[in-house]
């Protein structure tokens, strides 16, 4: 038995195939089918029903793989354990983004922490807060870079900055201004998908309620693009966060507007289960982002009573 036999199991019960497993291993799917049976023959039991698809892992085989996972976790563990004891800023950092963060806040900083820190290597997957969530629990993931708070107690969450959330819409008076995101309340809102976390935040923080905006369209986009698209050719307004409107062309931003303070912002924090093997990284990639974005927003320079956290 060896750590590589334990990585190709997990993979198989990740995935439900060999072929996929195969290929997320590097491996060809002959190989792993052999470095399978062989363990299974070690331990004289079946872990995998093969005449199923996608393949059922059996109950037996569960026990095995949970037990698998453990090993694994420790092994990258002492696999770290040097690095941090040498001071190094080296090794594999997982890290999941949420669309609305990544866009605009990886090209910033990536140049910069990779230059900083050639041998550190980043993983970087941009998928949905639930599923950044399960993965860190599962340790497939190292650390998170979401907006919270989260409703859990079982993550650790660091504040890495907070962003102003904006008022966007071809605004009919030009000397409109909303004093407060409740002032929305009446207004043609449009939002992002529903369970985006951003579209959560906005509901909550304007008190808005769900209402189809038109009776023969209904619309769910995914990306800021598409929505400010909609927004400015059927008219209406959404909410956008301020790095995103950093890198608005000047003819979007003529049709932003502030709220006066309290102002609705929200909360982006890194976000990670267990630390310890990998403490120094997370610390790293942590400080890199508050050096490089702090500066550039403007809920730098407000206190904490002329800011309101959005709650998703």
């Amino acid at each position: 038995m060896n750590l590589q036999q334990l990585e190709y199991i997990v993979a198989v019960d990740k995935y439900k195939s060999f072929s996929r497993a195969a290929e997320t291993c590097f491996i060809t799917q002959a190989t792993l089918s052999t470095m399978v049976k062989k363990l299974e023959e070690e331990l004289n039991l079946v872990i995998f029903d093969r005449k199923t698809n996608p393949i059922i892992t059996t109950d037996l085989g569960k026990s095995v793989i949970e037990e698998a996972k453990k090993v694994l976790y420790h092994s990258h563990t002492l696999k770290g354990l040097s690095s941090q004891l040498s001071g190094k800023i080296e090794g594999e950092l997982r890290v999941g983004v949420i669309p609305t963060v990544a866009g605009n806040l990886l090209y910033r900083i990536l140049p910069q922490l990779l230059k900083k820190h050639p041998h550190l290597k980043l993983s970087i997957h941009e998928i949905t807060t639930n599923n950044i969530v399960a993965q860190l629990k599962r340790g497939e993931l190292d650390v998170g870079i979401l907006s919270t708070p989260l409703p859990t107690k079982e993550l650790e969450e660091e504040i890495l900055y907070y962003e102003k959330l904006m008022v966007y819409g071809q605004i009919k008076q030009r000397n409109t201004q909303y004093e407060s995101p409740k002032d929305l309340v009446n207004e043609k809102v449009w939002l992002l998908e529903p369970g985006n976390c951003l579209t959560d935040q906005i509901i909550n923080v304007c008190s808005l309620h769900s209402k189809q905006l038109n009776a023969n369209l209904h619309f769910s986009p995914s990306t800021f693009d598409s929505l400010l698209n909609i927004v400015d050719s059927m008219q209406g307004l959404t909410l956008i966060p301020e790095l995103y409107y950093k890198d608005l062309p000047a003819n979007r931003k003529k049709n932003v507007r502030n709220f006066e303070a309290p102002y609705p912002v929200r909360e982006i924090s890194m976000v990670y289960h267990r630390p310890y093997a990998k403490s120094r990284l997370i610390d790293a990639l942590t400080k890199e982002i508050k050096h490089i974005i702090s500066p550039l927003l403007q809920t730098t320079q407000l206190k904490s009573n002329e800011m309101m956290i959005a709650a998703m």
